[in-house]
Order: structure tokens, then C-alpha cells, then sequence
């Protein structure tokens, strides 16, 4: 009988994208059975994961379900409450456990307070992950750990290069270094490695990035797609944040240390990413990639 591999959060940029990959891997369909966890079964993300083989589940108490055999979890920022999310993922991570499942892997990040020894401490979704990370690593049970980059999707509509007030397109950031890039559409060619050799891959982080990008490579790849000029304006303090509330605009200064100062992942994240891309069958996308396959950009 195949094994059970559960997905919460199924309809989300993850977990819906794991799904839609895993459907397409004969391999890992020979040894799992797929269940999609949501909220909603009725809406059309769910509808569509069901009609595709993925028996598709409605719980509304994350901290009441479980599973049976093995398990992708991925915790989620509600209401901006960081208790939320490390309480949910304690309880589905003692949920497993208690479910006899053979295997968690969890969306995690870096623990950002620790590793800039106090500077960054408002970077909360990287902490709160990383609190249960620590957690599930205490636990009686096989572990494994996709640390996913900055979304490319997050540069296709709010944070694009924007047209200035003489018209022309102008890409602002916060930052000049090098910053890990992922399109999250990948997420399973990061996350299957595990499925399929849990015991090699127990405890093990996968960093989930195709390359660490400059805002200068980014923008040489829209140009050279688009042909479109485009200006980079680099470390503006306005460029992200507009009309957010004063807490997430100061976690988002905080964002920007962390990608000049560590890359996000720290003083390891490219012997980490080289490491992690050897483990792959299936090659990321990368950003000039994600571009041509985003067009048009700019109407």
C-alpha cells in the first residue's frame, strides 16, 4: 500500500505548487498517495488539485489534525501573529509524531536574531520558523528542512519597475548586494530528494534558491527580455513599504540588512545552495527564465 504524504496549506503559492509537481513525478506517485489540507475545498485551486488525483481535505483547526504515514508542513502568517504560526507548527509537528508519520518537512528560515547576534530581532517569519524547526529536530521522528529564497513572483506586480513621472520604467529596492532568488514554482524539485530518500536527506536543510541575484542582474535580464531601458535605483528607503503599518515597515528596514550583511541565509548560503542544486534532478528556474515566461511586463 502507497504511503500517505500530506500537504497543509495546498492551495498556497507552496504547497499548491509542490502538488502540481508532484502530480507529475511517476517516481514519487509509485510510493505516496497525495492529500492537499485547506481551508476551503470548494474554491477553484481546490477543485482543480482533486480533479488532478489529490484527495483534497477541509480542517479549520490547524492545531486539531494530523498524519498518517508522511508529511509536508508548512505553518502560516495570519493576522501578522507570530504566536500563530510557531503554536501551529508545534502542534502539527506533535501531530505527526503521534500519527506514527515517518517524515516531516518543513518550510523553514534562518534564525535571523541569532545569527546577526542580536542587530536584526524584528524579523519574525524568519524566527518563528526556525523556532520550530528547533522543535521538530527534538522530536522522535525523520526531518527534513526547505528554506525558500525572496519569490521572484514578488517582482511581477507590487515591487516591478514602475514608470517614474517622466515615464520612464525605473526598478527601486533597498538593497545592492546579492539576494537568493526562487520561483516558488519549484518548490518541488527541492522538496523531492527527501520524499524519495528520507534516510540520506534526515535532518538536512535544502536551501531553496536558484542563484543569489544583484538588483543589477535583475534588471540586465528585463532589459534584455523587454527591451525596455530600464534605471535601478539602488538602497531607497522609501522603495518598499508604502502604505504598510509601522511594525512591518521597520521589519522590512530589518530585511534589508539581512540581505546586504548575509544574503538571507547567512555566511554558508552559497557552499549551502551549491550543495543543495548537487541533490536536484530537476534544474530551478532562473531569474532571466522567470522573466521570459512572465511576459508582458510592462503594456
Amino acid at each position: 500500500m502507497s504511503k500517505l504524504l500530506t500537504v497543509f496549506g495546498a492551495t498556497g503559492l507552496q504547497g499548491g505548487s509542490l502538488l502540481r509537481y508532484l502530480l507529475k513525478r511517476a517516481d514519487v506517485l509509485k510510493i505516496y498517495r497525495l492529500r492537499g489540507v485547506t481551508r476551503n475545498t470548494e474554491k477553484p485551486a481546490a477543485v482543480a488539485l482533486e480533479e488532478a488525483g489529490v484527495e483534497m481535505v477541509r480542517v479549520l483547526n490547524l492545531e486539531t489534525c494530523g498524519w498518517r504515514t508522511h508529511a509536508h508542513a508548512r505553518s502560516v502568517w495570519e493576522k501578522g501573529l507570530a504566536e500563530l504560526e510557531v503554536a501551529q507548527g508545534k502542534a502539527m509537528a506533535d501531530a505527526a509524531v503521534a500519527a506514527g508519520a515517518e517524515l516531516i518537512v518543513w518550510s523553514s528560515l534562518p534564525n535571523v536574531t541569532a545569527m546577526s547576534a542580536g542587530k536584526l530581532s524584528r524579523i519574525k517569519n524568519y524566527d518563528d520558523k526556525a523556532e520550530v524547526e528547533d522543535y521538530i529536530r527534538t522530536l522522535p521522528i525523520k526531518s527534513n528542512f526547505f528554506m525558500p529564497a525572496m519569490y521572484m513572483q514578488q517582482f511581477t506586480e507590487k515591487f516591478k519597475p514602475k514608470p517614474d513621472d517622466q515615464g520612464k520604467l525605473v526598478f527601486s529596492v533597498t538593497w545592492s548586494g546579492r539576494c537568493p532568488l526562487i520561483d516558488i514554482k519549484d518548490a518541488g524539485k527541492f522538496i523531492v530528494p527527501a520524499l524519495l530518500s528520507p534516510d540520506e536527506y534526515n535532518g538536512k536543510r535544502f536551501t531553496a534558491a536558484t542563484a543569489f541575484y544583484t538588483p543589477a542582474a535583475m534588471v540586465e535580464a528585463w532589459k534584455k527580455v523587454t527591451g525596455k531601458e530600464i534605471k535601478l535605483d539602488e538602497a531607497n528607503p522609501g522603495a518598499w513599504g508604502k502604505g504598510f503599518p509601522p511594525d512591518l515597515l521597520e521589519m522590512l528596514k530589518e530585511v534589508t540588512g539581512l540581505i546586504e550583511d548575509y544574503e538571507c541565509y547567512g555566511p554558508t548560503g552559497q557552499e549551502d545552495l551549491d550543495w543543495t542544486l548537487a541533490q536536484m534532478d530537476d534544474p530551478p528556474t532562473t531569474w532571466e527564465q522567470f522573466v521570459e515566461e512572465n511576459e508582458p511586463w510592462f503594456d
